[in-house]
């Protein structure tokens, strides 16, 4: 790859191991054994530009669902040298709460975000409990609020942030859920976010079950695949493999992704 390629790290901040396959995979012959999930931001850098992909959430977001987190996301960052009205650019996969509740610690930050997530999020679909779940709406409402400051960029499908760093509109899991593709020293990466929480989602073809449109989410894996350069730079939103692949630096919860995995991952 070209001298201008990204740095790319995955932020841990919150895990939950009180789970189980069931809720990680729809269709699962061993639906009642464990199944850990971790929480992550990512951070890309280079080019003289910080770029932030989702916020995770905060401690009073994490009381409310009973979800406790193992550090602010704001805190979780401070490893980078950056305070939270440092972040000016955040690319917002989607409104679940897990991925904007922490939108409103960055008080700076444009907010790159497809429209069809937007109109997801207040439109007629939320009149259903189990549609509106994953989402809360002080996070909406603080998108809107970024909204009309100027502080919001609307992508429809596919589009470009920075040379390098592409945004691609997969839906399934949430209407206008985006994955990021990035041009990194190991090849182009993809962080999938939410269109594949798990490695066994896309190397499987398991969906998971929190899902709008079973069928994007379906095509969204081979969407992922085609955007990487190898399935072994396609990063899950929410998966331990991730740590256990790629190397800890700067903190215990930082983990560098672009320069690809020290391991093979088995899928």
């Amino acid at each position: 790859m070209s001298s201008d390629a990204w740095e790319v790290y995955a932020i841990k901040y919150a895990d939950r191991n009180a789970r189980t396959r069931a809720d990680s995979f729809i269709f699962d012959d061993n639906h009642d054994a464990p199944h850990a999930m971790d929480y992550f931001m990512w951070l890309i850098r280079g080019q003289g530009r910080v770029i932030l992909v989702d916020t995770g959430y905060d401690a009073d977001e994490a009381a409310a669902r009973d979800r406790p987190i193992r550090l602010d996301p704001a805190e979780a960052l401070r490893p980078f040298g950056l305070a939270p009205e440092d972040v000016t650019e955040i690319i917002v996969t989607h409104l679940h709460y897990d991925h904007a509740g922490g939108l409103h610690l960055f008080p700076n930050a444009q907010l790159h975000l497809q429209a069809a997530e937007m109109a997801y999020a207040t439109g007629p679909c939320m009149c259903h409990d189990t549609l509106r779940m994953p989402f809360t709406a002080g996070h909406v409402c603080e998108a809107i609020k970024r909204l009309y400051s100027g502080k919001v960029t609307f992508h429809q499908g596919a589009a470009e942030i920075a040379e390098g760093v592409t945004v691609h509109c997969i839906g399934g899991h949430s209407r206008g859920l985006q994955a990021v593709r990035v041009r990194t020293l190991a090849g182009w990466m993809v962080l999938a976010s939410d269109a594949a929480h798990f490695y066994e989602n896309f190397a499987a073809q398991k969906p998971f079950p929190i899902v709008v449109d079973l069928q994007d989410m379906l095509d969204g894996f081979a969407t992922l695949r085609r955007l990487a350069s190898s399935p072994q730079l396609i990063v899950p939103g929410h998966d331990p493999l991730v740590r256990a692949h790629f190397d800890t630096v700067l903190a215990p919860h930082i983990h560098r992704l672009d320069v690809g995995p020290a391991s093979i991952i088995p899928m």
